[in-house]
């Protein structure tokens, strides 16, 4: 079992002894949309750590597109219980990092492959994406790294 599903599982007993029922139905949904993935398809798998964090990350913004249909609809207590979900959840995810951070790590993949003796042109991006990618890993929006790096190589 991957490392942020014990801390979910455990985090289950804590809330129960805290009381804490926001949390406690959020966590508890989250396990099972989990295992909902985990079972669906044709044989079972268990998901790793950052296939956890991807679903965590959707299911973070799905209650964030749904407090703000909520606040337009004038439901502004439905709206602050799933801003208060999406807190949960986002307790969860790793630290994210900031553009400047993410620029960074952009340039050091572009100097590492020049380093080795590539020609770097936009057609070479996803030489650039797959090590970005694997770093950046779930801690900042896939769009913009493509963008930081699309303008880099431009």
């Amino acid at each position: 079992m991957s490392t942020l599903k014990q801390r979910l599982h455990a985090d289950v007993v804590v809330h129960m002894k805290d009381r804490n029922k926001t949390a406690l139905t959020t966590v508890r949904n989250v396990l099972g949309e989990i295992e909902t993935r985990e079972k669906s398809g044709k044989t079972p798998v268990e998901l790793d750590d950052t296939q956890v964090t991807a679903l965590l990350q959707k299911e973070a913004a799905k209650r964030r597109d749904t407090a703000r249909i909520y606040t337009e609809a004038g439901e502004a207590d439905r709206a602050a219980a799933e801003l208060a979900e999406a807190e949960v959840i986002e307790g969860y995810l790793p630290e994210m990092l900031t553009p400047a951070e993410v620029e960074d790590i952009v340039d050091e993949a572009i100097a590492a492959l020049r380093a080795s003796g590539a020609e770097l042109t936009r057609r070479q991006m996803g030489a650039v994406m797959k090590p970005v990618t694997a770093k950046v890993a779930g801690r900042f929006d896939g769009k913009a790294v493509s963008e930081i790096v699309r303008r880099r190589l431009a």
